[in-house]
C-alpha cells in the first residue's frame, strides 16, 4: 500500500489554467492580477513573487522584468537592484519571518537545473534547524506545514516593512 499525502493547494497544478509562453513574463505584464499571482513587490527593474510550489514556507523569487535566460546579458543596474532586494529580503526572512537561515540561488539553464530556464530568477528559501526530516530525506517528499495563502499575506506585510 502506498502512503498518500493530501496537498489540495497543488490541485491547480493539474487542473489549473496553463499560461501560454513565459510564466514570468505573464506575471510581469499583469500587474492588475498581483494578488492572484502572489506578487509580493514590483518596481521598474523586477518583481518578487511567491514560489507556487515552494521548497519551504516563505520561499519566493526575485525576477527581472527583462526576459532573458542569460545572467551575463542582464543590465548591471538590474542585477545590482536584484542584489539589493535579496539583501533586504534576507533581513525580512530572518527578522520578520524567524528564519534561522536562508538559501539564495539561481539555476541557470535547463542543464543547471532551472525549472523555468527561459527567464532567469533568484530563489530565496527560508530555512530552520531540522527542516529536513525523514520524509524529505528518505521518501523524497516535502511536506508544506502551513497554509500557502496565510504565508503569502504574512510575507506581503513584511515586504511593506522591509523593502523600501
Amino acid at each position: 500500500m502506498k502512503d498518500i499525502i493530501y496537498a489540495p493547494w497543488r490541485s491547480e497544478y493539474i487542473s489549473g489554467k496553463r499560461i501560454e509562453g513565459c510564466v514570468f513574463c505573464h506575471i510581469s505584464e499583469h500587474e492588475r492580477n498581483d494578488a492572484d499571482l502572489h506578487v509580493l513587490h514590483r518596481d521598474e527593474h523586477c518583481f518578487m513573487v511567491m514560489n507556487k510550489y515552494p521548497y519551504t514556507p516563505g520561499h519566493f523569487m526575485i525576477i527581472p522584468h527583462l526576459h532573458t535566460d542569460k545572467l551575463e546579458d542582464l543590465p548591471g543596474e538590474t542585477w545590482l537592484h536584484m542584489s539589493d532586494l535579496a539583501q533586504k529580503s534576507v533581513r525580512l526572512l530572518k527578522e520578520g519571518f524567524n528564519a534561522q537561515g536562508v538559501n539564495i540561488g539561481m539555476n541557470l539553464g535547463e542543464s543547471g537545473g532551472a525549472g523555468i530556464a527561459e527567464h532567469i530568477h533568484m530563489h530565496l528559501v527560508p530555512r530552520w534547524q531540522r527542516d529536513t526530516n525523514f520524509i524529505t530525506s528518505i521518501a523524497n517528499t516535502r511536506v508544506y506545514s502551513t497554509d500557502f495563502e496565510k504565508i503569502y499575506k504574512r510575507i506581503k506585510e513584511l515586504v511593506a516593512e522591509y523593502i523600501r
